[in-house]
């Protein structure tokens, strides 16, 4: 009778979504994805709004972590 709360406790590990903080949680991009954000970066530099504006489905936040992960540069 006092057990009404006990059966809710098995799911008491929830994140959001996006927010893994292993590896690569969603920093799957395609070759075509890729090229563009190469050439995109060569022209305007770290504005990746402007970016992600061109790649549908994606965001700034992405593009940049996508960007620091694989091009990084000790500065």
């Amino acid at each position: 009778m006092a057990d009404f709360q006990h059966s809710s406790s098995g799911k008491t590990d929830v994140q959001s979504p996006g927010e893994e903080t292993s590896e690569e949680p969603k920093l799957k991009f395609s070759e075509d994805e890729e090229s563009l954000i190469l050439r995109m970066y060569n022209l305007v530099g770290q504005r990746w709004a402007l970016i992600a504006g061109r790649i549908p489905g994606r965001t700034a936040e992405e593009i940049e972590e996508y960007w620091n992960t694989r091009y990084s540069t000790s500065e």
